[in-house]
């Protein structure tokens, strides 16, 4: 550890990403508690959905996770990408091996991006291809500056209000290809279908996801 490093967390001590308790020596992003008692999926927590093939996730969206994901998402606690890519990435060790050939992200909007100034999906899906020793490149452009999901109600209003909000990018690039796209939160998985749907008509060959954390069913 450089000297900086050590002035750095004398001044700001480093702390649990869900409970926000004084993180001790030799742990790294969530304390030995949080560690053993999170609430984790059983299996990947997996779900499948319209044009996607299979998605997973590590956690349940309740209680220390909801509020350390809200933290992340708008409070710019943007550190956090790291303890949570973690997370994915062992997921997506597990249940996602051999079932994708690109890591991707669901974008934000041009005006979402300026107003919060970092991409959460996108810093998630880098910390989770570091962990996995691969890269992130962008496969989607989102097109259209919807309603947040979280204020548009029940599942058929979220599809419709998120539909045809996105475009490809390179569709070269998606050819024939699997994708496995990044994001924080999954809920009725409307996102995560439309963005399947949208690059299977440019030419991926099939979509899998996975997100930080899942409603429970």
């Amino acid at each position: 550890m450089g000297l900086w490093t050590e002035i750095l967390d004398l001044l700001f001590p480093p702390r649990c990403a869900f409970c926000r308790k004084l993180l001790r020596r030799g742990e790294s992003g969530m304390c030995a508690g949080c560690e053993v008692d999170l609430p984790y999926t059983k299996g990947g927590g997996k779900q499948k959905g319209d044009f996607v093939n299979l998605c997973v996730s590590p956690l349940y969206y309740e209680g220390n996770v909801r509020e350390a994901l809200l933290r992340y998402k708008f409070k710019g606690a943007t550190a956090n990408a790291v303890v949570f890519g973690r997370l994915l990435a062992d997921c997506a060790r597990e249940h996602l091996a051999g079932e994708y050939d690109l890591i991707s992200w669901v974008p934000l909007s041009g005006r979402r991006l300026r107003e919060r100034g970092y991409d959460q999906a996108m810093l998630l899906a880098m910390a989770v291809a570091l962990e996995l020793d691969d890269v992130a490149v962008e496969v989607l452009k989102k097109n259209a500056d919807v309603a947040p999901q979280s204020e548009t109600g029940g599942a058929e209003k979220r599809r419709a209000n998120i539909s045809g909000a996105y475009e490809t990018a390179d569709p070269e690039l998606i050819a024939g290809k699997r994708i496995l796209l990044i994001d924080d939160i999954v809920t009725t998985g409307s996102t995560f279908s439309e963005c399947a749907r949208t690059l299977g008509l440019s030419g991926a060959d099939s979509v899998v996801c996975a997100a930080v954390a899942r409603s429970r069913d």
